[in-house]
């Protein structure tokens, strides 16, 4: 079910005032995910994309979270712009991207982005600073006078929402919250206390 062009409105008007107020990083959102035993994990991504079915990130997919994400597609994301006191949270479920919009992606990104791709065993246990270098060096080399194709352990992934909340910060703490969930084949928008 797609998302209702309201919450794309809220979502596309807060981002754009947080990239006029010069928000650090606008793209940078929290990304929790949980193992199939209970543990959670949370880290920071960059939203690449984002559309009438969801918002979208990539990365190693043998890394921990891409682990995770494997075994259990349920994640939560929280986006929150320091300079315009507001908040995104989205809750849902995870799938992958096409290999055309990973391609199509990775094409995009710097060189030095696309070699650090293929070098870096990310999550893994790296013995020393010297061996990333050395690895770059490696992939540099065999990619040297030629284009970079994607690694086949680097993808991308939407979360598809069945929650999205709006969280628009007040004096006195008494905050504006909206809550859009998804039931059944119907988006319900609430208002929340804050």
């Amino acid at each position: 079910m797609n998302i209702p062009s309201e919450v794309i409105s809220r979502f596309e008007t807060a981002m754009q005032a947080a990239q006029v107020a010069r928000e650090p990083e606008p793209t940078a959102m929290s990304l929790a995910t949980s193992s199939m035993d209970g543990g959670v994990s949370v880290r920071t991504v960059l939203l690449k994309d984002f559309d009438a079915k969801g918002f979208v990130f990539y990365t190693n997919t043998q890394s921990n979270k891409g682990k995770q994400l494997a075994k259990n597609p349920h994640a939560a994301l929280c986006i929150f712009w320091k300079a315009i006191y507001r908040q995104v949270l989205v809750e849902g479920m995870v799938e992958p991207v096409t290999d055309a919009e990973a391609d199509a992606y990775f094409s995009t990104r710097p060189r030095g982005s696309q070699i650090g791709a293929w070098a870096s065993a990310q999550s893994q246990i790296l013995e020393n600073r010297e061996v990333l270098e050395q690895r770059v060096g490696e992939f540099e080399q065999k990619f040297m006078g030629g284009d970079v194709p994607r690694p086949p352990h680097w993808s991308g992934y939407r979360l598809v929402p069945e929650m999205i909340e709006f969280w628009y910060g007040k004096e006195s703490r008494l905050h504006d919250r909206f809550r859009f969930t998804l039931v059944g084949d119907e988006w319900v928008r609430q208002r929340l206390y804050p």
